[in-house]
């Protein structure tokens, strides 16, 4: 066990500051690596010492590994704590950081390669008898694909075989939409990440999307903190979370959190990570979808309902220390949902719109929580992630979550930047939503259609 005394946090917004309120409590010096637009932000101004990793564009900063690292040792830093994005999902820095002496705050290399291929996860997943999507293995081109579509029945889902969030995905309805998005969508995979490979999944049309916290440490115990239901999305970028999933049954939840202990147990899977699961509700199925190996943006809702902190959970485990608490010791309480609040014009295509906060008044409760790395007089910059703050409010049941969220938004005062706040009060007060009646593309199909009518 080596205690972690020092911890570079290599990333930047709200999950910068969500990592150095973490280190502070557990008494650990905080170093910030910070791009040159990132000099002031709240994060460096709270770090016991910023970095400049370089250039305002990731590619000259944030993605570069070797710089990260040796910020670390310039520093004296003992561990690197990657938050989300980035580099969080690549393999490089926890190999560099094994090969200079430093802890990764994460999961081990292999595990992120292994799970960071699509199709081997699937693979993976097939082998431990949970079911996947009908699929298609690697496809080389667009003869293939359109071969495979044949089998497998349209609708089909053109996906990457590198990545997730969206990229390189497209919807599949007819072999004439082959033709024109397969060149697309591999374009856009190469572009993403590095990587132009696909390969196809039956569409399953009136999905939910639940995932399922996990973390494991060193020492081969393993526990899940429940599920997420996370199926309200915009172009396959998650908008909206919930946790507990509110359509579940005892038995179904039950059974998806044994899928996601199995899963992580064959793995050996150290430190926190989501398995995440498609599921149909007219067959009560759940299908494997992917793992992702770090800290999600919607972790604080699984945090509300069971008071544990995950990054406290991660940084301990990093030290090799074993988990603080054990699956009877875990306990579920309430609801919470969580909205995630962007610089962006919803009535634009939600486009960004960086600029300088003039107000900035983030709403109060003890049911209400605010992630956020933002402050009057911040100015947004171009360059990144439109995120300002993630509000999160927890209720003894969803309904009265809900009210706490309609309240919590109402009292959040912005200026001098259009957010997704008009947005996300529009979907509160929705009734199929408030029922529970959506899907994955129910904001694309059938809300924002509303919306737009009434902005």
């Amino acid at each position: 066990m080596r205690r972690i005394s020092s911890l570079l946090v290599a990333n930047r917004g709200e999950i910068a500051m969500r990592i150095i309120r973490a280190c502070r409590e557990l008494g650990i010096k905080v170093f910030i690596a910070a791009s040159q637009a990132d000099q002031e932000s709240l994060p460096a101004r709270l770090a016991d010492r910023v970095i400049c990793i370089g250039p305002s564009h990731p590619s000259q900063s944030y993605l570069k590994a070797e710089t990260i690292v040796m910020a670390a040792l310039g520093v004296g830093a003992e561990a690197i704590h990657p938050g989300y994005g980035f580099l969080a999902e690549q393999p490089d820095l926890p190999e560099l950081c094994e090969q200079k002496g430093l802890i990764f705050v994460g999961p081990k290399a292999e595990q992120i390669r292994q799970m960071g291929d699509k199709i081997l996860a699937r693979k993976k997943a097939e082998s431990l008898g949970i079911q996947v999507i009908p699929g298609s293995g690697l496809i080389h081109n667009l003869e293939e694909a359109i071969g495979e579509a044949e089998k497998l029945g349209y609708p089909v889902l053109l996906k990457a075989a590198a990545g997730g969030g969206g990229r390189g995905m497209k919807i599949i309805w007819r072999p004439e939409d082959l033709k024109i998005l397969f060149p697309e969508a591999s374009a856009e995979a190469l572009a993403a990440f590095g990587d132009s490979r696909l390969y196809l999944e039956r569409f399953i049309p009136k999905a939910r999307h639940i995932e399922v916290q996990i973390i494991g440490d060193k020492h081969g115990n393993f526990i899940h903190l429940g599920e997420r239901d996370c199926s309200l999305q915009r172009r396959y970028q998650k908008m909206l979370e919930e946790a507990p999933s509110y359509i579940l049954t005892s038995e179904l939840r039950k059974e998806v959190c044994n899928y996601a202990l199995t899963f992580a147990r064959h793995l050996k899977y150290e430190n926190a990570g989501t398995v995440e699961f498609i599921f149909n509700p007219e067959e009560k199925k759940f299908y494997f979808l992917e793992m992702n190996t770090r800290i999600q943006v919607e972790h604080p809702v699984t945090e509300m309902i069971t008071g544990i902190d995950l990054v406290k959970e991660q940084i301990r485990i990093a030290s090799g220390q074993p988990l603080s608490f054990g699956q009877p010791e875990i306990n579920f309480k309430g609801h919470s949902i969580e909205c995630r609040i962007n610089a962006e014009s919803p009535s634009r295509e939600f486009s960004p719109c960086p600029g300088r906060i003039d107000i900035w008044e983030p709403p109060l409760g003890d049911k209400i929580r605010v992630d956020t790395h933002c402050y009057q007089g911040y100015f947004v910059p171009p360059y990144y992630d439109s995120l300002l703050a993630k509000v999160i409010t927890w209720g003894e049941n969803r309904l009265k979550a809900i009210s706490e969220m309609q309240k919590a938004l109402a009292n959040f005062l912005i200026s001098g930047v259009e957010t997704t706040i008009p947005f996300y009060q529009s979907l509160l007060q929705n009734p199929d939503y408030i029922k529970g009646n959506i899907y994955t593309r129910w904001i694309e199909d059938i809300f924002l259609k509303e919306f737009l009518k009434n902005v």
